[in-house]
């Protein structure tokens, strides 16, 4: 009783102020109390960048262009007033599997990792971080992460806060047959991190083809799963993509797919892009090899009832309403 008196002075005092009538100065007053119980959306501008394939980490030249490239990516994206920038699975430099081939180039065999230009590597590394902290941009990119010796490196996303700090790094689990046979150590654990408010994942490779990833994320309340390849054949490239659209439909959260791109090469299947909860894509780059960013303001949609529908079905939900015993639903021979 009292809350109620309460409601009803304030719709009296409501009404007095500006002249409304009690039923239209209520029906504010209710609408406005709705808002307020209403969670806001938080939101972030996301890019999603693709670059092209450098594939001999033993050219300086070309690791160079990488790092300029992936750079010039980052200041588009933050003129564009991204908040974060997505880049793909080897953006700085993706070793091909002959060229590392310690009995290559004609077979391929354990990877000779000395062959690797890491001190420009890590000069590179370096310059990004630094203009990250200058643009005051979030920025993921593949790159190779080097062990002790004689451990094999990871194949991994780094992710550099606005501030220029490397905050954490995911290393790919599920490897293909030749990345575990020959070149990578694989990683262990899945990786979280968050912007403003919006909490993302990782995923990188040939992860896109086990669902059992995104789901996992999934149960880790992330907003966004960040996943980068090199889009490797031509073949695989519009599986991946299609796979990623699955993958933001079925668990109901942002996929950002960063692919790298291979100028030159007939018929550009796939394009990097970022796909919407129910599994459209929200942006994308042109299929044309080259490099390009796309932009989607994305969200930690506060309204989605799939995805607490989903957990509670999968908790036991139907198991009081099975029926044992029915010959109707027993026999599966009969209309």
């Amino acid at each position: 009783m009292t809350e109620n008196g309460n409601l009803k002075r304030r719709v009296r005092a409501r009404a007095a102020k500006t002249g409304e009538s009690y039923t239209t100065a209520l029906m504010h007053m209710r609408r406005t109390s709705a808002k307020d119980e209403i969670p806001q959306p938080r939101r972030l501008r996301l890019a999603v960048a693709q670059t092209r394939c450098y594939d001999d980490p033993r050219d300086i030249a070309g690791l160079r262009e990488s790092g300029r490239e992936m750079r010039g990516l980052m200041r588009q994206a933050r003129e564009a007033g991204a908040r974060l920038v997505h880049f793909p699975e080897g953006a700085t430099s993706a070793p091909n599997k002959r060229i590392m081939s310690a009995i290559g180039p004609r077979e391929i065999g354990p990877s000779d990792w000395r062959r690797f230009e890491w001190d420009v590597l890590r000069e590179e590394l370096d310059v990004t971080r630094s203009l990250a902290r200058e643009l005051g941009l979030w920025v993921v990119f593949g790159s190779v992460h080097r062990l002790t010796e004689p451990h094999r490196p990871h194949n991994s996303l780094y992710v550099v806060s606005d501030r220029g700090a490397l905050v954490t790094r995911y290393d790919e689990r599920l490897l293909s047959n030749t990345k575990i046979s020959f070149m990578y150590t694989p990683g262990s654990i899945p990786v979280t991190f968050e912007v403003d408010g919006i909490r993302f994942g990782c995923s990188l490779g040939m992860e896109c083809h086990y669902p059992e990833i995104f789901a996992e994320y999934e149960r880790l309340d992330v907003h966004c799963v960040l996943f980068s390849t090199t889009g490797g054949s031509p073949v695989s490239e519009p599986s991946f993509a299609a796979e990623a659209q699955g993958h933001a439909a079925t668990n109901s959260y942002w996929v950002s797919f960063s692919m790298l791109t291979y100028p030159g090469s007939e018929g550009q299947p796939a394009a990097s892009g970022i796909v919407a909860p129910g599994g459209r894509w929200a942006a994308q780059c042109l299929a044309n090899g080259m490099p390009a960013i796309a932009l989607a303001d994305i969200d930690d949609n506060p309204g989605d009832l799939s995805r607490p529908w989903r957990r509670k079905a999968r908790s036991g939900l139907y198991e009081p309403h099975r029926v044992e015993g029915d010959p109707r639903s027993d026999g599966r021979d009969m209309f």
